[in-house]
């Protein structure tokens, strides 16, 4: 009789195990910001086993994920991913923008309601997520678990550590001047003692103490351009972008140069793992969130460009302290018991430089000049003095109150006919009429899924592949529709996720409703994106 009440008790309380919601214990969200698709290829056989190859060989790889929106920037990147929005639905529709209806200037985190903590008069700290206007998915989840799940976010941005922490998450950033993370009273008053530890250490000046030399031979990289380009850009004090790179005076000279050096992403990580430690995430009854953006991967490629041995290199690092972070979370959390999703904010054009000596179609863009042109034909035409504002995230801004006494259509009209005829423009649209346009369907939806009326301006120019805003003639950016900034790696590994791969299309959009499905949550407010049912067991 013992025996059989033993067995029946043991039945039942197998029967509540399995009846119970499961979640994971943690899920960490990784942007590596400005990683192409192809790196995750083209480098292949450099990376070790437990970096870049773990993810690909053991979870499950979306090979054709896409950003469906205007511009590919940081700021779009970061929201869309943890959104599923897009930047017509939740505001973020640039880095910065112009709102249209007062013409006020506006950086997509700033907000002068709030201090910085951590350093002193640092106004890189007066910033929040209250210019977000949707929830982002660790938003949901902290709701979902009545505010027992933490999220941190930790970037050397700011806005790349704020958004995808959301509006009820803890963010932390690193301010130049001092040296320091820091955070807003958006989220607290003072540094927990563990961030303040962290600082105390001074870790930015033993990084770049050595300098920065290939971690191989220099020979070996066979997949970037030689050293010494003239695209490539300069380190304060350096006579020529070559290695070895002397990190310790550019940093004497320059607080900012650390970000253009991978050990900003050291930085970013070993912060990240305090955070992992000191908060106990992934070690309570609810899932856990961590948010972490390596931002030198973008300031490198903006520095030296897409084919140096600066950015082979910055990968061939990343990929090692990644594999070394994935085995923490193994020791710390418990194998099978994370979550991960690796995926990039957007893309980036090969250098104009590299191009042109090549002999592929290729060429700087410059706005500047084009908004006195646009304000002398509108002039003349209209009688209307400076109704345009300014030409930036490649669209017009127009003064609307200057514009109401006119037909503002014909105006509009005016300025894109121009701007049809200008050098390096495929196509300038005017949004009200943005359906009518002869753009191809994918270009346009793209477009109509950024336009916000009283965030972006109200013409969208689309530029010839290859060609690009700049006004620096080194480096390289992004920011537009092509597969190079739009085509984007996105990873899924660990709890909940089958190992394989599909070339199906998907989009940055449907992230945050894949993440919610595996959890068991409700979609962000805002979200348009779709489960990517593949990724499941």
């Amino acid at each position: 009789m013992k025996r059989l009440l033993f067995y029946f008790l043991l039945v039942l309380l197998c029967f509540n195990a399995s009846s119970q919601l499961q979640r994971p214990k943690l899920v960490v969200g990784i942007v590596v910001d400005q990683m192409r698709w192809d790196y995750l290829y083209r480098f292949y056989n450099r990376y070790t086993a437990d970096g870049f190859k773990r993810l690909l060989n053991e979870g499950f790889s979306c090979e054709n994920t896409f950003i469906n929106y205007l511009p590919s920037y940081t700021a779009v990147g970061h929201s869309t991913i943890y959104t599923g929005s897009v930047p017509a639905i939740n505001g973020i529709t640039g880095n910065e923008w112009t709102e249209q209806l007062t013409g006020q200037k506006v950086y997509c985190t700033a907000d002068p309601s709030v201090q910085c903590v951590g350093a002193a008069n640092a106004t890189d700290g007066k910033m929040s997520p209250r210019n977000l206007l949707v929830t982002t998915i660790t938003d949901e989840l902290r709701m979902a678990t009545n505010y027992g799940s933490k999220v941190i976010g930790v970037s050397l941005k700011d806005r790349a550590s704020i958004l995808p922490a959301g509006h009820l998450g803890t963010a932390y950033w690193l301010d130049d001047a001092s040296g320091n993370f820091i955070t807003s009273t958006y989220y607290m008053n003072s540094l927990p003692a563990w961030v303040t530890q962290f600082n105390n250490q001074k870790q930015i000046e033993k990084l770049v103490a050595n300098g920065w030399t290939t971690l191989y031979p220099i020979n070996t990289y066979q997949q970037s351009d030689s050293d010494a380009k003239a695209y490539e850009g300069l380190f304060p004090d350096e006579k020529s972008p070559v290695f070895p790179h002397d990190t310790k005076t550019a940093y004497a000279k320059s607080r900012s140069s650390f970000r253009n050096t991978p050990f900003g992403n050291t930085l970013t990580l070993n912060f990240a793992i305090e955070a992992l430690n000191n908060c106990g995430l992934g070690k309570g009854n609810t899932t856990d969130f961590l948010a972490i953006s390596f931002a030198s991967t973008d300031y490198v490629g903006h520095m030296f460009g897409v084919n140096s041995i600066e950015i082979e290199d910055t990968y061939l690092r990343l990929d090692r302290e990644l594999g070394a972070f994935l085995k923490t979370l193994d020791a710390k959390v418990g194998k099978g018991q994370w979550i991960a999703f690796l995926t990039a904010d957007h893309g980036a054009a090969h250098a104009i430089g590299y191009m042109q000596d090549h002999k592929l179609p290729a060429d700087y863009w410059n706005a500047t000049s084009l908004v006195d042109s646009l304000n002398r034909i509108i002039n003349s035409k209209f009688g209307v003095t400076n109704a345009v504002r300014s030409i930036a995230n490649y669209q017009v801004n127009f003064d609307l109150n200057k514009v109401t006494t006119v037909d503002f259509t014909a105006v509009k009209q005016t300025a894109v006919d121009f701007l049809q005829r200008q050098p390096g423009i495929s196509f300038a649209v005017d949004m009200a009429n943005a359906n009518n346009a002869p753009v191809p369907e994918k270009i346009k939806a793209m477009m109509i899924n950024d336009y916000s009326f009283k965030r972006s301006g109200q013409i969208q120019i689309v530029l010839n592949p290859g060609f690009y805003e700049g006004y620096s003639k080194t480096g390289t950016t992004h920011g537009t529709w092509n597969p190079y900034d739009t085509h984007i790696p996105l990873i899924w590994y660990g709890w909940g996720i089958k190992h394989g791969d599909t070339s199906r299309e998907v989009y940055m959009t449907d992230i945050a409703a894949t993440l919610a499905a595996l959890l068991h949550i409700q979609m962000p407010n805002g979200c348009i994106g779709k489960v990517i049912e593949e990724v499941k067991k």
